[in-house]
């Protein structure tokens, strides 16, 4: 599910994310090494018309490794032990990009954004394609977990010391 779809379905989770996102401009995405294990990777991004995109350099292994397996984590930037300003976390599918027009609307997208576009210039560019999403919150000695599936409702529970629902709030 694009993020406009999401949105819909989980706006305040949807919310809180893109104000923790754009507070520090970069995501942490985690892909797939070609021996299956784990690689994880800093990546600017920009919402242009309801998309989670990300652009990176053509030939890195991040790129390689989404196009040969597109499963995918994307998580908020953590600032401190107690993830203060919340915590965002998402898995889905990299969708590659490769349609001109889409790869010009990002670019004046990033240019608008931080004032530099890889106009002219080979990228790797990706549209992020959402299954789960969850968003965190630590109130004192409490952490909440707001949570979304595709299909399924937001829910919302107080996460236990072992992880897990520890019952609604």
């Amino acid at each position: 599910m694009k993020w406009g779809e999401f949105k819909k379905a989980a706006p305040e989770i949807a919310k809180s994310a893109e104000t923790l996102l754009d507070k520090t401009g970069v995501l942490i995405l985690g892909s797939l090494r070609k021996d299956g294990s784990p690689r994880i990777s800093p990546v600017e991004f920009v919402f242009v018309h309801g998309d989670l995109q990300l652009g990176m350099m053509p030939r890195s292994f991040k790129v390689l490794d989404l196009r040969r397996d597109p499963r995918c984590s994307i998580h908020s930037t953590v600032t401190d032990r107690m993830a203060t300003d919340g915590e965002f976390k998402a898995h889905g599918r990299a969708a590659d990009i490769q349609d001109a027009k889409v790869r010009k609307r990002y670019g004046e997208a990033l240019y608008e954004k931080i004032g530099w576009s890889p106009e002219g210039m080979d990228f790797g560019l990706f549209s992020i394609e959402l299954e789960t999403a969850a968003f965190f919150t630590t109130e004192g000695e409490k952490r909440f977990v707001k949570r979304w599936r595709a299909g399924e409702k937001p829910h919302e529970f107080e996460q236990g010391m072992e992880g897990g629902d520890a019952g609604a709030k």
